[in-house]
């Protein structure tokens, strides 16, 4: 049953962290509503190394011509000589926001937000700004033509993906929409955006993972230590999150090309309500 749930919740994080209907919720509210017990921070670490592999598979040769661009640049003293190399100085930018708050404010956020009520309160309020994005929006212009207030909107917004059920992608989205970009270039440049932070994560919550299964001192704290952590469950979280992942990346930048947000837009109304109706007949 653990490596069931492991794949279920794998392929739940392979899918949320990249569509625009928060992942932060669904790793709440499926186990709350299967009466699932929490699987642990050791757990959490897999779905963050997997949904890192997932987009640093699929995005790598861009990565690769980023980086390369850059060191050109710095190297002949032009670092925002073409649109590649401001491309990656964009990113740089927009990044920063997430990082401080993530870094100042993540513990309580975790502690004060993981609620069901939280959630059906952003689930609705941000998919109804999702909404309004893309109809306001002129979705006339391309990734080639994005500036730096857009890096710096899109970046600050991404801060805001630490309360669950916001969506780390809805958000980005929605305010790259606001700034006139279109679809498939809202979402190219939230992927990108979010590849430093979800690698970042990754390798931070791993360091954390190898603190605690060689710290006698984590035992003290309620963690298990190294002997009760299943390292099967961690492979398969690992696995179904980045296989998933990478195809719903694919998926996902092809069905915008012609197709709208709608779907997840009202996906987040009905989530909202059915997870409302369950926390009302609980309580």
């Amino acid at each position: 049953m653990e490596l069931f749930a492991a794949a279920v919740l794998g392929v739940i994080q392979g899918l949320t962290e990249f569509l625009p209907v928060s992942s932060s919720a669904h790793l709440i509210l499926v186990p709350w509503l299967l009466g699932w017990r929490p699987e642990g921070i050791a757990f959490d670490v897999s779905l963050h190394v997997g949904t890192a592999v997932a987009i640093l598979a699929y995005f790598w040769k861009d990565w690769l011509e980023l980086a390369r661009e850059s060191v050109t640049g710095i190297l002949s003293g032009s670092p925002l000589g073409n649109r590649k190399r401001m491309l990656m100085w964009f990113i740089a930018a927009g990044t920063l926001p997430a990082v401080i708050v993530g870094l100042l404010f993540e513990q309580e956020i975790e502690e004060t937000l993981r609620s069901p009520l939280v959630t059906v309160v952003t689930l609705t309020v941000f998919g109804m700004f999702l909404y309004l994005c893309e109809r306001r929006s002129r979705l006339a212009r391309s990734l080639d033509q994005f500036s730096w207030g857009d890096a710096l909107w899109i970046g600050l917004s991404q801060a805001l993906a630490l309360i669950p059920g916001v969506s780390r992608s809805g958000i980005t989205m929605s305010t790259a929409l606001l700034r006139n970009a279109d679809r498939a270039s809202a979402a190219r440049f939230s992927f990108l955006l979010a590849t430093p932070v979800i690698v970042g994560a990754g390798v931070l919550e791993t360091w954390r993972l190898l603190e605690i299964v060689r710290t006698p001192a984590a035992l003290s704290a309620g963690i298990p230590a190294q002997d009760n952590i299943s390292w099967a469950v961690l492979a398969i979280g690992i696995l179904f999150a980045a296989v998933t992942g990478f195809f719903c990346i694919r998926f996902f930048l092809r069905y915008l090309q012609t197709r709208t947000f709608v779907p997840f837009v009202v996906y987040r109304f009905v989530l909202a309500a059915v997870v409302l109706a369950f926390y009302l007949r609980d309580h």
